[in-house]
């Protein structure tokens, strides 16, 4: 393994990630504050219904460009997000909506870790209060 001695490259990439991404932490926490923006779950309507984060709006991945601006507010930013980490469906959609315009974030780690976190969603059958996993949330 090399390791870049680079360190203003370092500094500039890092900055660029985060101002790109966020984690599930920092949007739970922006939304218990009422923080404005928009969440858009990316995922197909059979994964929304298996369970998705209260408050997030639904518009798959395929549809942004289609939907976005009869959907989203432009004037608000937008965080997407997709299943989890192995899922780049939310980087896609992050793209999509940064070419129509719009202030973006992916939200990194997905609904896995949402629900690894122990925040609780809602399903098609009403809302679920999950146990935190201990190794991604300290108990």
């Amino acid at each position: 393994m090399t390791i870049s001695s680079d360190v203003s490259a370092a500094v500039a990439h890092f900055t660029a990630r985060l101002a790109f991404e966020t984690d599930v932490s920092d949007v739970h926490a922006a939304l218990a504050a009422n923080t404005p923006f928009t969440l858009v779950d990316v995922r197909s309507p059979e994964s929304w219904d298996q369970g998705h984060v209260p408050g997030a709006i639904h518009l798959p991945t395929g549809k942004v460009r289609l939907r976005a601006e009869q959907t989203v507010d432009p004037e608000l930013p937008v965080v997407v997000y997709c299943w989890g980490p192995a899922c780049n469906g939310a980087t896609k959609a992050a793209l999509e909506f940064a070419r129509l315009g719009y202030q973006v974030k992916e939200m990194i780690g997905g609904f896995e870790y949402w629900v690894r976190e122990g925040f609780a969603y809602d399903t098609a059958s009403g809302p679920v209060q999950p146990d935190a996993d201990p190794l991604t949330a300290p108990v």
